[in-house]
């Protein structure tokens, strides 16, 4: 076994993979930017070395860089991770030559499965089930049409190089395909220096589920299961699973099978994961092979309780597997959530910003926390913008599901937007409860984004009765220190009107010892809790059963966020409640003179000027955010009358960028 190694990451899965290193007894070695050289990765090593800049073709894409840290550490080995250089053959063979071991598969394996026209290619003659499309990649947007008509729409336009999402894009007709080329090419070009784009059919309604596999130097070859991984976004994964809800034993046999075989056919040592699209009838397609460790690999290590991590570490030091196909057992099932700093009302576009409060939750059975980042952290646009992965197992599918809202509602981030309400909501998902899923799942639940939902009457009851408690709280505290002040002080009510929206509820609270109870209209609700103005996280238990709610002061009003729900509510005293009711109200201003920009980024181009006549769905501008195109378009008819910005500016959310008259 090694005796130091050298993770060439960062985030959370340069911290998964130190923690398993060290567990194992091996020295370690962390690499940074600049940007990380106090992040928790590198905190986690026993020692580190700084890269370079920010920018990750100056850091962490960086081979001679990483091959001479490695070298001046002295260590035998380099773990990757995923993303950044996993994949990446140069590397691996430039640490081979200086006679470091990359942990994962021989280059040749890498180069084949890393083009995914030389993988198709080589999985048809493996024996293993292939979409149809184009042999070769497309030289330009001309030959993609002609390749599309001859395969037959919708097609996906796919970064031969790609990964991840980018470079990926779905058309329904020559025009799309025309305009997804140039976005798809140009966006593997930045993100894996390989322009390369081919066309093949695209399953409608289809499941992702892949095969995690893991081989050794001695022959041995096994799978371990499959990842439900259908509830993406943007072709990227957000929720995953193991087992998938979807599959029988014959279908899953078949899959690990093909797995196993297109493996063997490439040599292939270490672990790695073949991705399957499925369709309605469980006719499954080889949709790419993996060669590294995947980001959604915890799910199979809570059903299977290995550490893949370890494994690969034991197969690269040239030990045999310690166990065969038979031995493999899948236990329970596991949920994953992937959250991101992001913000769900603004289309999941990218936030920035700093991290000020940061918390995961402590003694949540079955819980796993896997992340990179500490509460100070920045969340800068060099990176990937996930924060954490969450998951939970459980002995059955709803205990899982179960787990990871519990684990999600205790979840606290300050400083910058996330998904987790969103997470929440989807998790909650009458669809997803049942297992019905697809990649389209996002796209045909939330059509027109995501808003949160809105509860019903024993949500509404519930939430009401927890604002209640707290404008409760926070008016004792006010009326001790007015009575610390100057000897008075308005003790607080016994009733108080919860209002959002069109809602109002009326809420007596009865004071308990270690509570309250609260009645609204024919419901009495036990809320026993020690929540304290000031605590971000309610903590309670509702009639005996624990539940967490985060609360957050908005002005002068509660934003009270649970479940997926999230209400901003204004708790006021029956007196005040009705004289605010006499109150005219003010218009929000209108900004729809304006095209703003949804997100941080950087401005690529645009396509206006002063004096222009624009026609609604006119391409006005491209906005890059982490390494992604965004195309704004106009929405309705119009004439520009002035640019507040121009091309290659940094732009800032809700930045105007032009306006009409």
């Amino acid at each position: 076994m090694f005796k130091k190694i050298l993770v060439a990451n960062r985030g959370e899965i340069a911290c998964r993979i130190l923690r398993t290193a060290r567990r194992m007894g091996l020295k370690t070695v962390a690499v940074a930017s600049e940007a990380d050289v106090a992040a928790p990765h590198v905190d986690l090593a026993d020692e580190s070395v700084v890269l370079g800049p920010p920018p990750a073709a100056q850091s962490y894409l960086d081979i001679a860089a990483l091959v001479a840290a490695a070298r001046e550490t002295g260590a035998e080995a380099v773990h990757p991770g995923f993303g950044f250089l996993s994949e990446n053959a140069a590397f691996a063979e430039a640490l081979a030559a200086a006679g470091i071991v990359f942990v994962g598969p021989g280059v040749e394996a890498i180069r084949q499965m890393g083009d995914k026209i030389a993988s198709k290619r080589l999985a048809l003659k493996a024996g293993v089930s292939t979409v149809p499309g184009s042999p070769d990649a497309v030289a330009d947007a001309k030959a993609a049409v002609a390749a599309a008509r001859n395969i037959g729409y919708p097609v996906m336009l796919k970064a031969s190089a790609g990964g991840g999402g980018k470079g990926m894009r779905i058309a329904r007709n020559d025009a799309e395909v025309r305009d997804g080329f140039g976005s798809a090419a140009n966006e593997a070009r930045a993100s894996f220096g390989d322009d390369r784009v081919f066309v093949e059919k695209f399953i409608e309604q289809p499941r992702h589920i892949e095969i995690q596999v893991l081989a050794d130097g001695h022959g041995n070859t096994v799978h371990l299961g499959e990842r439900e991984c259908s509830i993406q976004r943007r072709h990227q994964k957000v929720i995953e699973e193991a087992p998938s809800p979807f599959l029988d034993s014959a279908t899953r046999e078949a899959m690990g099978a093909q797995a196993v075989a297109l493996a063997r056919a490439v040599d292939y040592v270490s672990a790695g994961t073949v991705e399957f699209i499925v369709d309605r009838e469980r006719n499954f397609y080889f949709l790419e092979m993996n060669t590294r460790l995947q980001v959604e690999h915890p799910v199979t290590e809570l059903v299977t309780g290995l550490d893949l991590v370890e494994l690969m570490f034991r197969v690269a030091a040239g030990e045999a597997l310690p166990f065969g196909q038979d031995d493999v057992r899948l236990d329970g099932w596991a949920v994953e959530a992937r959250v991101y700093a992001e913000d769900p009302a603004r289309g999941f576009m990218p936030s920035i910003g700093r991290l000020k409060r940061y918390r995961e939750p402590v003694g949540l059975k079955g819980a796993r926390f896997d992340s990179g980042v500490a509460e100070g952290a920045q969340i800068g646009i060099h990176y990937d913008p996930m924060i954490a992965k969450v998951a939970a197992h459980g002995v059955t599918r709803e205990q899982a599901i179960e787990r990871l809202r519990a684990a999600l509602d205790g979840y606290l981030i300050r400083g910058v937007e996330h998904n987790i309400g969103f997470l929440a909501a989807v998790l909650a998902h009458p669809r997803f409860q049942e297992g019905r899923l697809s990649t389209d799942f996002i796209a045909d639940e939330f059509p027109d984004g995501f808003v949160p939902p809105v509860p019903g009457p024993a949500e509404t009851d519930l939430l009401s009765a927890v604002a209640a408690v707290v404008r409760r709280r926070v008016a004792e505290r006010d009326a001790g220190v007015g009575a610390k002040l100057d000897g008075g002080g308005a003790p607080p009510g016994d009733a108080w009107v919860v209002q959002f929206d069109d809602v109002e509820r009326t809420v007596a609270l009865e004071p308990q010892t270690d509570g309250y109870d609260a009645t609204v209209g024919a419901t009495t609700l036990a809320i026993r809790t020690d929540w304290r103005p000031g605590q971000a996280l309610f903590e309670a238990t509702v009639q005996g059963h624990p539940m967490c709610v985060q609360v957050d002061t908005v002005g002068t009003r509660y934003r009270i966020s649970h479940a997926g729900f999230a209400l901003i509510v204004r708790v006021v005293s029956p007196h005040v409640a009705e004289l605010a009711a006499r109150m005219p109200k003010k218009p929000p201003p209108d900004l729809s003179r304006f095209l703003l920009s949804p997100m941080p980024g950087l401005l690529v181009s645009l396509a206006a000027e002063p004096g222009q006549a624009i026609k609604a769905g006119e391409d006005l501008a491209v906005v890059e955010a982490m390494k992604m195109e965004n195309v704004l378009r106009a929405e309705r008819d119009g004439t520009v009358a002035a640019l507040h910005a121009a091309p290659g500016d940094s732009l800032a959310v809700d930045q105007a960028i032009l306006e009409f008259e």
